[in-house]
């Protein structure tokens, strides 16, 4: 397959429904219980139940073994059907995802993968605990330094000795693979997620375009990632 899957595959999250509670209506939720695990393959070290704002998700725990990090999977639904699967592929981002910065997209990200998976009643989002691309939370921090000053996200690592972007997705797909999941319709605006899943037998049969959170503090961000790393701006 092609690294850029072709634009008929693609198509844009937006605005997903829930009740004005923030809560997810009626048809979206189901009661939990242990059963509720997606069935197709699982085989993680931990896994338990993770009640939500938007559904009741399984929460799978992994440790990777070649490296010592420690990962997670929100899953909803069954997988055992073989039909292509809603996914996301989440690289831990404290600063955005916890601490709400406005100079990242990532904690909007995050959440609307998580609604639209409810809003689906089936998928998978895999939290990597990769901060920072893969330089790890107080790189990250020297990089911002760094941007403060002018740099923009690729030069400031580079300023620091490190890769435009140092992550790898090879547990990523391991993961995706203990979940049954062979076909998947991928959330992300970034062509390399798919590569690196199809190079390890993962059909990625759909690209969905991922653009929520952008705004005045991170639009030179969003460029750079778009201009110096590839990302999809459709």
């Amino acid at each position: 397959m092609n690294s850029q899957p072709s634009d008929k595959k693609y198509r844009a999250v937006g605005q997903l429904p829930h009740s004005e509670s923030g809560q997810p209506s009626d048809q979206h939720r189901e009661a939990p219980h242990p059963s509720d695990a997606p069935r197709g393959g699982s085989s993680s070290d931990a896994v338990c139940l993770l009640p939500t704002r938007w559904a009741d998700f399984s929460l799978h725990g992994y440790a990777d073994p070649s490296t010592g990090l420690e990962h997670v999977a929100l899953t909803l639904g069954d997988f055992s059907d073989g039909a292509p699967v809603l996914l996301r592929l989440h690289s831990e981002c404290l600063t955005g995802d916890t601490l709400f910065s406005l100079r990242c997209d990532c904690g909007p990200q995050l959440e609307a993968s998580l609604r639209a998976i409810a809003a689906e009643g089936r998928g998978a989002l895999v939290y990597l605990r990769q901060e920072g691309r893969g330089i790890g939370l107080i790189n990250k921090i020297r990089a911002y330094a760094l941007q403060d000053t002018g740099a923009d996200t690729v030069d400031a690592n580079r300023m620091l000795g490190f890769a435009d972007d140092a992550r790898d997705y090879r547990f990523a797909a391991h993961i995706v693979q203990t979940l049954g999941i062979h076909k998947a319709r991928l959330l992300t605006n970034n062509p390399l997620k798919v590569r690196a899943l199809e190079a390890q037998g993962i059909e990625v049969v759909e690209r969905i375009p991922l653009h929520v959170g952008a705004n005045p503090l991170n639009r030179r961000y969003l460029n750079t990632k778009a201009h110096r790393m590839g990302h999809l701006q459709d």
